[in-house]
């Protein structure tokens, strides 16, 4: 990951009153502002709704690395600086206008102090449960924690076998709970084998882990998994380089090739003009006026030149 920018004064502040209040923003500065997005080539599988670029200063922090939005338009995302957002997400004719009732506040562990950022509070990947809390997954200390709401305590959940052995920056990016209930973990850069062509992963639960592997494109990684209503799921990749930027990719895994020992999918939406490209951390399904849509959103890495974009798309071929 490309090193952050330093913090700015006035950024901090905000964050520490943020951190403190648990709650968000009341001012008049809105935390989106709207962009439009170029269509899509003939034959694409998504069509492109548009963009909302959120803002740091309003939010008290950037490094959004995972999102999940629900049926309710309830947006729920979470920020490698140990910190979590809420809002309501407003479509206009379908697209992405703003953010609405925003809330923001730390992510607390089990006895409920702040996460400290860092070491502790690198919060990386975001999956929502059956009953409605929430499973987080950390990496540099790499674990899972289980959040009967996202602002109270967390409680520790079996890992998956192995976990504790990635790389410090390289662990569980991606997790979800697909729809028949068995959770799907993938690290980013932890290598089964020394096969460095392979990610390893782990399907099931606590008590019921079954190892796998997941094969991303070549100079790709895997940064985040979000289940699909009929029982597969999408995978976010990113790549970077120093002369190439950033880039990514969408890929569909079906239900059935959940099953295999090495998971292979099928690429959907590549992460190209016209589309902005940025680092692209977070995915989300959900449904609104009668259309599956994906939303993406980017980590900023607190860097002034980047971004944090939330991209909407609508499937067209359901």
């Amino acid at each position: 990951m490309p090193p952050r920018a330093p913090h700015r004064l006035s950024r901090r502040t905000l964050l520490a009153a943020l951190a403190l209040a648990g709650c968000s923003s009341g001012g008049a500065q809105s935390v989106s502002r709207p962009l439009a997005l170029d269509p899509l080539p003939p034959g694409s599988r998504f069509e492109a709704l548009g963009a909302l670029q959120l803002s740091d200063e309003v939010l008290g922090f950037g490094g959004l690395s995972a999102l999940h939005i629900d049926d309710e338009l309830r947006l729920t995302a979470i920020s490698d600086l140990g910190h979590w957002v809420t809002a309501r997400l407003v479509l206009r004719e379908g697209r992405p206008q703003d953010l609405a009732e925003l809330r923001t506040g730390p992510l607390r562990d089990g006895s409920g102090v702040p996460l400290r950022r860092g070491y502790g509070g690198d919060a990386e990947s975001l999956a929502r449960l059956p009953d409605g809390g929430w499973l987080i997954g950390f990496e540099r200390w790499q674990r899972i924690r289980r959040y009967r709401e996202i602002d109270g305590p967390g409680e520790y959940v079996e890992a998956p076998p192995g976990l504790e052995f990635a790389p410090r920056n390289g662990g569980l990016e991606s997790l979800t709970v697909l729809r028949d209930g068995r959770w799907l973990a993938i690290a980013e850069k932890f290598h089964p084998r020394r096969d460095e062509t392979l990610r390893r992963g782990w399907i099931g639960g606590p008590g019921n882990w079954r190892r796998i592997a997941y094969r991303p494109e070549d100079g790709f990684d895997p940064a985040d998994v979000t289940a699909l209503p009929e029982g597969g799921a999408l995978v976010l990749e990113r790549s970077f380089s120093i002369f190439g930027g950033f880039g990514g990719r969408v890929v569909r895994l079906s239900a059935a090739q959940l099953e295999a020992g090495v998971l292979e999918g099928e690429e959907v939406l590549r992460l190209e003009a016209p589309l902005p490209r940025d680092n692209f951390e977070g995915i989300t399904v959900f449904r609104a006026g009668g259309r599956t849509l994906v939303a993406l959103v980017s980590d900023d890495n607190e860097n002034m030149l980047q971004r944090t974009l939330l991209l909407v798309f609508a499937v067209l071929d359901e």
